[in-house]
């Protein structure tokens, strides 16, 4: 299920084959994008709130220390056995040393970046563990033997009719049939008999509370629910940087997180795991799988203030027509690239470029991550580091000799026009990527010195 490293540009070129499924998705997220902002508007102190959430996070970014050794105390004095990941290896061990103690092969799992992240689910298989994953649209790609292509809405690149033909192959429903309601009904009835025979359950973390020990999970469909509930065993995964300093500070984020990623005013379940319950054991599994090292990345620290709503995914031109899984990364879109190329600078290194800089990522992120900065900034160090393409690096080169120049700069634009005007196809062919995707525009007759000389009075 682990995407291949091709590149961003020709993972896309592959989506944008199909043209009206890259309307359909663009004209999809723009609408997630416009319920966002009507959530947003209708609150008058929403820059206040994000604001606060930023300032918040800063906190808790400057003194990961002392809240992470604060969350330890207080979640082992509530029952729990925290355990500490230094990387994916670390924590899929953990968690497959957990899962050998209570003897299972088949566990269920609500939705978890994290352990998307960490690739679990095909290292537990290696293991002769199946994981059943009971978030609707987690469990819809992992029939399809995809990973997700977006954090909050994880099967958005596939139409009702594609889950119809799925679940008809999988889960045995009437060929042909792809009404949403009696597919989510089938797919109730399949998770139930896994939530109830399931003895180990696996949740995400969206909030961890130092103050008290707590972990709080959001969901829409109460699949994490479900599966913690009825199970023997708990296994919480979180990245380090889930925590925040005290539970009134929930209050900032939890207004938050909804309206950014789906436009709606509160999760439809945002459930509190503090204790364990009678003869249940609860496991929190701290991961840190490059965080420390993008802590102290002063430019791009920012990033871990990331509460994984999607909000930068759904309002970005690149992503709305490329699709999730042309990042080749567990998180796609503006975040991921920023993410990314913490963890592996030469096999990210094309994520950064993946992008316009229009700079709307960060005007809605609601913990106001510099998301577009950062994408700048990564490229800067990735081309200093020398893993840009040698043809990129000559043609950037170029360019500066090129720009740097007003009089070569001059002739040069008016070869250009003249090239242009004269021989179009020179420009309008397979080998000119700006071909490929669109109409080029007419060549214009004068320079736009020109055109102000003429026109400055």
């Amino acid at each position: 299920m682990e995407q291949d490293h091709k590149e961003h540009s020709l993972l896309a070129e592959a989506f944008n084959a199909n043209e009206s499924r890259v309307d359909w998705h663009d004209e999809t997220l723009w609408w997630v994008r416009q319920k966002r902002d009507r959530m947003a508007w209708s609150i008058p102190e929403w820059e206040e709130l994000r604001e606060a959430a930023s300032r918040i996070k800063h906190n808790v970014l400057g003194n990961m220390h002392d809240y992470l050794l604060e969350f330890e105390t207080n979640a082992i004095a509530n029952g729990a056995v925290v355990h500490w990941a230094a990387d994916a290896a670390e924590h899929n061990k953990i968690v497959l040393q957990l899962l050998q103690e209570q003897g299972v092969k088949r566990m269920v799992k609500s939705k978890s970046m994290l352990t998307e992240e960490c690739h679990l689910n095909p290292y537990l298989a290696e293991h002769g563990i199946e994981v059943i994953d009971t978030d609707l649209g987690e469990r819809i790609v992992q029939l399809a033997k995809e990973p997700p292509s977006h954090i909050v809405l994880p099967c958005i690149h596939k139409k009702k009719e594609e889950i119809g033909e799925l679940f008809h192959e999988h889960l045995g429903t009437p060929a042909g049939n792809a009404d949403p309601k009696f597919l989510t009904a089938a797919a109730r009835q399949h998770l139930r008999k896994e939530f109830i025979q399931s003895r180990v359950a696996i949740t995400g973390v969206n909030f961890a509370v130092a103050e008290t020990g707590e972990m709080v999970v959001c969901t829409n469909e109460g699949n994490a629910d479900m599966g913690a509930h009825l199970a023997d065993v708990h296994i919480a995964c979180m990245g380090i940087e889930k925590l925040i300093p005290q539970r009134k500070h929930l209050g900032v984020f939890l207004r938050l997180l909804a309206r950014s990623a789906t436009g709606q005013p509160i999760t439809t379940y945002s459930s509190h795991f503090r204790k364990p319950k009678a003869g249940q054991q609860l496991h929190i599994v701290l991961v840190d799988n490059g965080r420390s090292r993008q802590l102290g990345r002063e430019d791009f620290r920012n990033s871990l203030k990331c509460i994984r709503c999607g909000a930068c995914m759904n309002t970005c031109p690149v992503y709305r027509r490329s699709g999730g899984h042309s990042y080749h990364n567990a998180i796609a879109g503006p975040i991921g690239s920023i993410l990314a190329p913490n963890l592996d600078m030469k096999d990210y290194a094309d994520l950064p470029f993946a992008s316009t800089l229009c700079g709307s990522c960060s005007n809605v992120c609601p913990v106001k991550i510099d998301i577009h900065q950062q994408l700048y900034k990564w490229r800067q160090v990735i081309t200093k580091e020398g893993y840009t393409k040698k043809t990129k690096a000559a043609g950037m080169h170029a360019m500066n000799i090129v720009l740097s120049k007003p009089g070569l700069y001059k002739t040069a634009g008016g070869v250009g026009r003249w090239v242009m005007r004269t021989f179009p196809a020179v420009v309008n062919n397979g080998m000119n990527p700006w071909y490929k995707q669109r109409e080029m525009p007419a060549p214009p007759k004068e320079s736009f010195a020109d055109w102000y000389k003429k026109n400055r009075k």
